[in-house]
């Protein structure tokens, strides 16, 4: 059998998955042990280093890497997944200021705002001096540009969720007034919308230290025109926004139902373009779904480039939560990162403050962290989740949304039009409840738990290439989260 084997399977799987799933579930795995079976065939045994990996790898990729190994090596391979020995943890001291940043983090002071993360000691990329492990400082004070500068390209965790906003933001960075004017960014509350303008000002500014940028709410906006109507003083409401070259606005849904706000923005916009400055907005919805806003309006945000950033998948939400542990001078068990990330999905925020929990029970405590303690200290959400999301209530979500009888879900027909709701209700209950495969099929008409895993492979697959399916599936989740 090749000794290479194990590395030119992983190195085929790496072009067939994304960046981060390749990192997250492969690239730090330990070459496989290789051994012939005494039947014509082989065995590769890996050791993972925690259930949760495990468990997650042998439902999503084992019969991938099967296949793949099977193919290189031309005879029959079989993948073996076994727990990897685990070393006693050191003794992890309590700081000496444990009670005050634990008493810091339950008031929510300790994370950058929206998904800033910043790494624990390791040099900038800028070369500038390296931060110390400890609490994270709050940014420095605004200047006129207004931006908060931590919050850049390098510290936004990027992912599949945000992989086409970021690309656009890193294109209007390195040549603003080219394309995709306007940006138009939409999405739900804590995404990272902000901490994605914010990075595009800050590039820019890097790049041209010159360059006038002004990052706003949209409620300033409004304040600003309604300070100045009552001077009369619009000349200077023109100076201060026409003469941008890079105008960052959050928020334009607030825009709503203000005419002279709407008259002076369009005034505004117009002047922008025309001199090639760059325009980059965001809002909770795309630029025709805004309620109350003059068609003139929507008409411009719809013009350059509208992208969308989703719910940051599980292996992003991993990946958050142990670099914001980072920042915060703890090393979060990955273990423990992917039993928060199973738990908590909405958004980055809703990561922030679960993690904010975790390290502060962990410090009054004097516990390590594990999953044990994470369970305790989000006893609360976790509770609220269970009583409200069960598998009767995912079955009914989905008939409603499909337009299907709930009794189909338990019958035995086949036609696509109720097998493929049948079975994106089968991955909703695996993902979004405690059930097991078992429980899940009998919940599904006594059916084998085969069954279901074969539905979740099936719309955990098709859910990366379907947008169309993955945004039905981000509204069934919003849905049954109420």
């Amino acid at each position: 059998m090749s000794p290479d084997l194990w590395q030119r399977g992983c190195d085929q799987l790496a072009t067939e998955l994304s960046e981060q799933q390749y990192n997250t579930w492969i690239r730090a795995l330990p070459p496989a042990d290789i051994n012939d079976d005494g039947q014509g065939g082989a065995v590769a045994q890996v050791r993972v280093p925690n259930r949760f990996k495990l468990d997650w790898i042998r439902s999503q990729y084992a019969h991938r890497i099967e296949n793949i190994l099977t193919e290189l090596a031309g005879c029959p391979v079989r993948l073996e997944l076994a727990l990897a020995a685990r070393e006693a943890p050191p003794a992890r001291p309590l700081a000496a200021n444990g009670p005050v940043r634990a008493a810091a983090l339950l008031n929510g002071q300790a994370l950058a705002p929206s998904t800033s993360v910043r790494p624990a000691s390791p040099a900038p990329a800028d070369g500038g001096t390296p931060r110390p492990a400890g609490p994270l400082h709050l940014p420095p004070a605004a200047n006129s540009h207004k931006l908060n500068t931590a919050l850049t390209f390098d510290t936004l965790v990027a992912g599949r969720a945000n992989q086409m906003a970021r690309t656009a933001a890193l294109h209007v960075a390195g040549a603003p007034g080219v394309m995709y004017n306007p940006l138009f960014i939409y999405g739900g509350v804590g995404l990272g919308k902000t901490h994605l303008i914010h990075a595009v000002g800050n590039a820019l500014l890097r790049d041209k230290p010159d360059a006038r940028v002004l990052y706003l709410h949209a409620e300033q906006f409004i304040s600003d025109v309604v300070k100045n109507y009552q001077r009369k003083t619009f000349d200077e409401l023109k100076a201060k926004y026409h003469s941008l070259d890079l105008l960052l606005i959050d928020d334009v849904q607030f825009f709503a139902g203000k005419d002279r706000t709407q008259e002076e923005f369009f005034n505004a916009f117009e002047a922008l373009l025309a001199k090639r400055a760059h325009i980059i907005m965001t809002s909770d919805t795309y630029p025709k779904g805004l309620v109350d806003i003059d068609e003139r309006l929507t008409s411009r945000f719809d013009a350059g480039l509208t992208v969308a950033i989703e719910p940051p998948e599980l292996e992003m939400r991993v990946a958050i939560l142990i670099r914001k542990a980072l920042a915060e001078g703890t090393e979060m068990p990955e273990d423990v990162a992917f039993f928060v990330a199973k738990n908590v999905r909405a958004n980055v925020r809703e990561l922030e403050g679960a993690l904010r929990k975790v390290l502060a029970y962990s410090r009054f405590s004097h516990k390590d962290i594990n999953i044990g303690l994470a369970r305790e200290a989000l006893k609360d959400l976790l509770s609220i989740q269970n009583r409200q999301i069960s598998v009767e209530n995912i079955q009914k979500t989905v008939a409603d949304f499909y337009k299907i009888k709930i009794a189909d879900m338990y019958s035995k027909k086949r036609p696509a039009s109720i097998a493929k709701p049948r079975q994106i209700a089968m991955y909703l209950a695996k993902e979004m409840t405690q059930k097991s495969l078992p429980e899940i099929g009998e919940l599904f008409g006594g059916r084998d738990h085969t069954t279901v895993l074969h539905a979740v492979r099936k719309i955990g697959g098709d859910r990366q290439k379907d947008s169309e399916l993955n945004q039905q599936l981000h509204v069934l989740e919003q849905t049954l989260k109420g």
